[in-house]
């Protein structure tokens, strides 16, 4: 069945899990990757701001890391009043799935707002796991 409430993009990298937590968890380093909020800066303590390579508009970013579990919660929004939580990011060790330490599992998840259309749907899906690739060769090629 294909979950029509939320879309999961994982991948796995040849990297320990701290390596991986530090892309997926750093306001700039994500506009690296993250197509919606591309080239990154820090607007005020806590909130970065990208352009969206899709519309060129700006995207505003607040993390909420979890350093202990590797997990990061991400909110979005055009404007500051207006951010809402809208993904999550997990990065799993290698050994917690049977797999070598020096690699681990970096996974990216989103939920459908009752406002998205099939398309914006559809491309959000399309984006994040095209965004795995990314993702992976960043931290693949610092190595």
């Amino acid at each position: 069945m294909q979950d029509p409430h939320c879309h999961t993009s994982s991948i796995e990298v040849a990297v320990p899990a701290a390596t991986a937590f530090e892309i997926m968890s750093d306001g700039v380093r994500q506009g690296e990757w993250a197509w919606g909020s591309f080239n990154r800066k820090e607007v005020e303590p806590g909130i970065f701001s990208g352009t969206s390579v899709f519309d060129g508009g700006e995207t505003l970013v607040r993390l909420k890391v979890n350093r202990e579990n590797f997990t990061v919660d991400y909110e979005v929004g055009r404007t500051k009043d207006k951010m809402v939580f809208r993904n999550h990011a997990r990065v799993l060790p290698g050994p917690l799935v049977g797999r070598d330490a020096n690699s681990c599992i970096v996974s990216l998840m989103s939920w459908r707002l009752a406002s998205h259309t099939q398309q914006q749907w559809d491309q959000l899906g399309t984006v994040h796991e095209a965004e795995m690739f990314l993702i992976k060769g960043l931290l693949e090629r610092k190595k």
